[in-house]
């Protein structure tokens, strides 16, 4: 197996933990282990266990697999490339952000920041949270990229003002995500019975601030789509790279279908099912977008 194959592979697994986590609040099974970490109510095996338990474990065991993988991940880049290497450097951000992922799941359980707790130390620690799995895989995503190239450090491409343009979309996208996990955090919290029922909710002046939150979220999500769409295209013209036209395209793409599915997501009152999809779309259009502004940033040959 290659090192870049080894990191795709590592990337898709860290996005099936990042959504089965995601099922785990959407479920109410984040005290199934009670508060305590990493031990499960604090023993290592369990006698009977509840539902909640079995969910709660599951995402902690794969979780762990997770730390293994990107620690493997990390010691390969540096047995692989030389120092200075994008590869190399985005294996150490990767290993970095999944060590403080743990901790900040840790810190969901240890201050008991799950189940139907609904402060806003719990949506602070969710925006925090979303933030170092959006920085985790983008890095996955960046190694996964460089894995393949042989120079130790690609040439740069593109202007300041490109680079300003990648940054200030990523950092809607990050925006979007953050408002996306509180209002999925609300939605799990305070159900809404039918469409008019919700967005009576969100009107209410008495409204859990959870709830009075949601409407950001759509205007959010509208905004930073148009901005990526118009960012790819522009790049697109002023860099002539086959890799960053299929990528800006693949972009346009998952957010326009992001879209769709946000819209029917609302409709339906946020089944658990299409929240999960929901998610699943927002990664890879983090995803695609970083794709973009690394090719849209180095040109490094490949051999």
């Amino acid at each position: 197996m290659t090192f870049r194959r080894y990191a795709g592979l590592t990337l898709a697994y860290n996005l099936a933990v990042i959504v089965w986590g995601a099922f785990v609040r959407a479920s109410g099974s984040g005290a199934g282990c009670g508060r305590h970490w990493p031990l499960c109510n604090g023993t290592v095996l369990q006698k009977s266990p509840r539902l909640e338990t079995i969910i709660e474990l599951v995402h902690r065991t794969t979780s762990g697999l997770a730390l293994v993988a990107v620690l493997v991940l990390f010691v390969w880049a540096r047995r692989r490339f030389a120092a200075g290497h994008l590869a190399r450097r985005a294996a150490v951000f990767s290993l970095i952000f999944i060590v403080t992922e743990a901790a900040v799941g840790a810190g969901l359980v240890l201050l008991e920041l799950v189940a139907g707790n609904d402060s806003m130390l719990r949506a602070g620690y969710l925006a925090v949270h979303l933030t170092n799995t959006f920085l985790l895989i983008g890095s996955l995503t960046l190694a996964t990229i460089w894995g393949g190239e042989r120079r130790p450090v690609p040439r740069a491409a593109g202007s300041d003002r490109d680079r300003r343009w990648i940054f200030g979309v990523a950092l809607a996208l990050i925006a979007v995500g953050i408002s996306g996990a509180i209002t999925a955090l609300g939605d799990t919290l305070f159900p809404a019975a039918s469409l008019a029922a919700g967005l009576e909710q969100d009107r209410s002046a008495t409204a859990h601030l959870l709830l009075r939150l949601r409407v950001i979220h759509p205007i959010a999500a509208g905004a930073a789509g148009i901005a990526a769409i118009l960012g790819g295209w522009r790049l697109t013209r002023r860099i002539a790279d086959e890799r960053l036209a299929r990528w800006a395209a693949t972009v346009t793409g998952l957010v326009l279908v992001q879209w769709v599915a946000g819209t029917v997501n609302l409709l339906l009152l946020a089944p658990v099912a299409l929240q999960l999809v929901h998610l699943v779309l927002a990664d890879l259009v983090w995803l695609a977008w970083v794709a973009v502004g690394a090719h849209a940033t180095t040109t490094a040959e490949r051999t």
